[in-house]
């Protein structure tokens, strides 16, 4: 139902750059389809471009056409949609300053009970002028399913990741509402040794039955700053911004 025509989408409109610098900036946001619907998401999102210098912004539940362009200059996208609708896109999108070097969008197996719909997953990679890898992975985990489900699609996951060993940043939302995906999550993040991005007294993150849905993890970076950003009104979801600097 509603299954996508096309899964892989981009577009790199304006002027992009070869490398990741050493520093960067990062923004992961479930935008709930509001960035093509609410008009005040653009000015919201430019503020926030320009006062933390966002290198990077990965989005899940992002709307978007076929051949879009960012709305952004010299941003490039990749986006991996699971869902067409009356010619809208939607799924999770990757937005950088930087033209990827890789790119690889994915569905899940399984679908959701309720609609029938897969879940995206998108992994690119950056280059930095050292000549490194960055691999990014953008996620919204499958929702409405049984645990048994849950951690085969999380254990695809670490199949199709597993071999990179660079520096590393996996962000989305996870849809972590029980102990037993949490746990699934952390043992993913333990085996790639990544470290989760903390948030300690910067904001309310997203959370259902009292459990976090939303998460960055990375390795090969020292975090800068950190911060959720709770003054927006146009998501159900909070923005979580990360400054990261290359170890």
């Amino acid at each position: 139902m509603f299954k996508p025509s096309r899964i892989h989408h981009s577009s790199c409109a304006g002027h992009c750059a070869l490398h990741v610098p050493e520093t960067f900036s990062l923004l992961c946001w479930n935008v709930y389809k509001n960035n093509k619907m609410n008009p005040h998401f653009d000015y919201f999102l430019e503020k926030e471009v320009q006062k933390r210098a966002l290198f990077f912004m990965l989005f899940q539940e992002a709307s978007f056409h076929y051949e879009d362009v960012f709305n952004f200059q010299d941003f490039s996208y990749d986006a991996a949609a699971n869902l067409e609708f009356r010619k809208h896109f939607y799924g999770v999108m990757t937005v950088s300053r930087a033209a990827s070097k890789e790119v690889k969008a994915y569905l899940t197996k399984g679908k959701e009970s309720i609609f029938g719909t897969h879940k995206s997953i998108l992994l690119t990679t950056y280059l930095f002028e050292d000549g490194s890898t960055l691999l990014m992975l953008n996620m919204h985990a499958i929702n409405f399913r049984e645990n048994r489900r849950y951690s085969k699609e999380m254990d695809r996951l670490m199949t199709l990741i597993e071999a990179h060993d660079g520096p590393m940043i996996l962000a989305g939302d996870f849809n972590t509402w029980s102990h037993m995906r949490l746990m699934k999550l952390q043992e993913i993040a333990e085996k790639l040794s990544l470290i989760r991005v903390g948030f300690e007294k910067t904001g309310k993150i997203k959370s259902f039955m009292g459990k976090q849905l939303d998460f960055i993890f990375y390795r090969g970076f020292e975090v800068l700053e950190e911060e959720v950003l709770n003054d927006h009104k146009l998501s159900d979801h909070h923005p979580l911004f990360v400054k990261f600097k290359k170890i």
